[in-house]
């Protein structure tokens, strides 16, 4: 049993993460934030949230890029193949819950 203070939690280094559960090879992470991430896509779906903070998601979709501001509870689902890259506004802490090993 773990209470995790999102709000209060802070890595060492942009992206740094808090492994939080692996449940059959799905993973949740806690990342705390203050720069852009890169361009990638997962090997499998991702669920990315939130959690304090403001994040502008780019994403293609049909060969276009577009983005979508993500405020606090927003939460983006990257399908299969979708290409994106999440930049913070500031500092941002982010839930991702993906399967493990994902870039």
């Amino acid at each position: 049993m773990e209470i995790i203070r999102a709000k209060q939690f802070k890595a060492d280094r942009s992206w740094g993460a808090k492994d939080i559960a692996n449940m059959n090879g799905v993973t949740t992470r806690l990342h705390w934030t203050k720069e852009p991430y890169k361009w990638h896509v997962n090997d499998g779906e991702e669920v990315f949230v939130v959690l304090d903070g403001t994040v502008e998601m780019f994403f293609k979709e049909d060969g276009l890029e577009k983005s979508a501001l993500l405020n606090t509870g927003d939460i983006f689902f990257a399908s299969v193949g979708t290409e994106h890259v999440a930049h913070p506004v500031g500092e941002a802490r982010i839930l991702v819950v993906e399967k493990e090993g994902s870039v």
